[in-house]
């Protein structure tokens, strides 16, 4: 059987400040805070999302954010750019409100499309393209209006200290299409249309280290349960160590590294973020799984208190 990811579910990345995460994706950005939850593996820090208006798969940016982190160095084993795409057109909206904010970019071009890379407050590496392919955000916020907005994920740069090893996992394992090469980037298409185009060094980048403003890691699409449960064999028929299948509550997921040091996961598309809020009150509260629910009030004691709040100068 041939394995095709549809593309990335999400990436997750270390950050600082909680109030300073949700001002930049979702103020700036113009993002959805579409769930507002913890690290199920360390209550006390947030786990955020910030997606489309329903954080759709391929849509979805989600962050730990942790006060008095420290600031990591972004490098081999990582994704080292996320890129978002923006409607045909979009790119000087972008340009014009970096600019408002303060935010430093550079227009940059690769395979015959223009970027504008800059990073969040905390280092993050972050670029933005326009496409025709995607559905275009129904999500409008702040200074975004919908038919400026991001629409999701256009892919990545991953940074690998084993690049060939890495661009045989992409195409033999997560059945993605090589498709160019130039100025020492590779160039892979997955089957989706968010989340779709991944660039890969070349040649071998030395190790980065953990810490805010980098990539926790990168997660695929699997369609449903039951492929879910057949990617995991893939991946270990592949030679991988591959976790068990984790509920993660809005998606399952498995986890394993790939040989260039990256941290893959595969995540199912269901059952999505409305499975415990309604549509219009999608990050509006703390939500917690059931075996946290008897500690609410300590875990709520311990979390900063955040908001979603239009910025000064858009008001």
């Amino acid at each position: 059987m041939n394995y095709h990811t549809a593309g990335i579910h999400h990436i997750t990345s270390f950050v600082r400040h909680p109030q300073d995460n949700v001002d930049f994706y979702a103020g700036l950005l113009g993002l959805r805070l579409v769930k507002k939850t913890i690290n199920f593996d360390a209550p006390d820090v947030y786990h955020l999302y910030f997606g489309n208006e329903i954080g759709g798969p391929g849509t979805v940016m989600t962050f730990f954010p942790s006060e008095g982190a420290r600031i990591g160095q972004v490098g081999g084993g990582q994704v080292g750019y996320t890129t978002f795409v923006v409607p045909v057109g979009a790119l000087s909206f972008w340009e014009e409100r970096l600019t408002k904010f303060g935010v430093a970019f550079e227009r940059t071009a690769r395979f015959g499309e223009s970027y504008l890379q800059f990073k969040d407050g905390d280092g993050l590496q972050l670029e933005l393209v326009e496409r025709e392919e995607g559905a275009p955000s129904q999500w409008s916020f702040g200074g975004v209006p919908a038919d400026k907005a991001i629409k999701g994920f256009g892919g990545a740069i991953l940074y690998s200290t084993r690049p060939a090893q890495t661009q045989d996992t992409l195409a033999n394992v997560m059945g993605l299409e090589k498709i160019g090469e130039e100025n020492g980037l590779v160039r892979y298409r997955a089957a989706g249309d968010l989340g779709n185009v991944i660039d890969i060094n070349a040649e071998p980048m030395p190790w980065g280290t953990g810490g805010a403003g980098t990539v926790h890691h990168i997660a695929w699409r699997a369609a449903s349960y039951e492929d879910h449960a057949k990617w995991r064999e893939h991946v270990i028929e592949n030679g991988f160590l591959a976790t068990d299948i984790i509920d993660r509550q809005y998606f399952n997921a498995i986890y394993f590294r790939e040989a260039g040091g990256i941290l893959f996961e595969i995540a199912t598309d269901a059952p999505g973020f409305q499975r415990d809020e309604e549509f219009d009150e999608l990050g509006g509260k703390l939500m917690l799984p059931s075996w946290y629910e008897p500690q609410r009030g300590i875990i709520e004691q311990n979390l900063f208190p955040i908001e979603v709040r239009v910025l000064e100068g858009d008001e």
